[in-house]
């Protein structure tokens, strides 16, 4: 077939490719502001990706962040060391019966069997989760809301003054929180037969003694934990000054969080053994109050004299306290450093009012 010339000669050939060439570069200069914009976009998603939000200072999510960190401390702890406390109370409220530690774990292991040495851990883990969160988040609270008050000049000279006050007020409402829990525990631990655990012994409690009978004890336990408390926060800041002062070979904006950790967990052991003895009369006081129906303060004074009020059962209670306080502040502070917190009794700088 017959093809006109003006197709296949140089100059058309040459005219043909020039313009596709033409077009070819008109199509990328059309699609450039749109690869541009999306470059743009990507790089803006990129700039502006959400990046792991550090908790303030001294903020809500701190106090709540200290408050979580009571929870694991406390709840655990006193819930891992149910069987001591069961053979304590059973000695404190039946002397004659339990005479001795390992006495005490054989007669209720020989009477309960091992379930025995176990009874009331539900009260007990609630109970002291519950106190432990407002005793540690409120304790951070009031610390710096007494620091503030003062001013930067008087709350570094009677520091001691700003310790007892924050944790006294701490434990004012921690115990408050506590004592319903306390009262179905103590009641399940020493009284055979009285309850299986918390879901039967609450409304049981609830009916011989009313709703207020929960709170029966709780000025007696404001008594055993208002000087423990002040004990185990004043004595834990200033042990933990004096290690770092005089047993830490470095400063200790040197040592590894591990280290201060350590240093954290031996400061809080010397301050429970402190805080076992300050307290152990006033528990006496609420485990006979919460195990004996009717009895007043005066009556157990009475009957106990004040030499057995102040030593029965104080060695398994330094035991435990001092164990129980160790891994309470060693847990308290793990839990800080894990969501980016400073140990407790680190310095660290004031928060700017905004």
């Amino acid at each position: 077939m017959f093809l006109p010339n003006t197709l296949y000669t140089p100059t058309a050939l040459n005219a043909a490719m020039a313009a596709s060439v033409q077009k070819e570069q008109s199509l990328q200069r059309s699609a450039a502001p749109q690869d541009n914009l999306l470059a743009r976009s990507v790089s803006g998603f990129v700039a502006h990706a959400p990046t792991e939000k550090k908790i303030a200072l001294y903020s809500r999510d701190y106090y709540l962040a200290c408050g979580v960190g009571g929870i694991l401390a406390c709840g655990l702890t006193h819930t891992a060391v149910t069987p001591l406390d069961v053979v304590k109370c059973n000695m404190q409220t039946a002397p004659t019966k339990y005479t001795g530690i390992f006495q005490g774990f054989r007669t209720i292991v020989t009477e309960q069997g091992a379930r025995g040495l176990f009874k009331g851990w539900v009260p007990t883990a609630l109970g002291y989760s519950a106190q432990g969160a407002c005793k540690f988040g409120f304790y951070e609270f009031f610390k710096k809301y007494y620091s503030d008050l003062a001013g930067p000049e008087y709350a570094a000279r009677y520091q001691n003054l700003i310790y007892v006050a924050g944790s006294a007020s701490a434990e004012f409402i921690a115990d408050i929180a506590l004592c319903p829990f306390e009262a179905v525990k103590v009641k399940v631990q020493t009284v055979p037969g009285w309850a299986r655990g918390f879901g039967d012994g609450l409304p049981k409690f609830v009916a011989e003694g009313g709703v207020g009978g929960l709170w029966k004890g709780v000025v007696p336990l404001w008594g055993r934990q208002i000087p423990y408390t002040i004990m185990k926060f004043a004595a834990f800041e200033n042990v933990v000054q004096g290690l770092y002062k005089y047993v830490v070979p470095k400063p200790r904006e040197e040592c590894s969080k591990g280290e201060q950790l350590g240093v954290s967990f031996a400061a809080g052991y010397i301050a429970g053994v402190l805080c076992a003895v300050v307290s152990h009369p006033a528990d006496n006081l609420v485990s006979k109050l919460n195990s004996t129906k009717g009895v007043s303060v005066g009556e157990i004074v009475s009957e106990m004299g004040w030499m057995n009020l102040f030593t029965r059962g104080l060695p398994l209670r330094i035991v435990m306290i001092g164990t129980l306080t160790g891994l309470q502040w060693g847990i308290y502070d793990a839990f800080k450093v894990f969501v980016g917190l400073p140990t407790t009794g680190a310095k660290v700088e004031p928060v700017e009012e905004k």
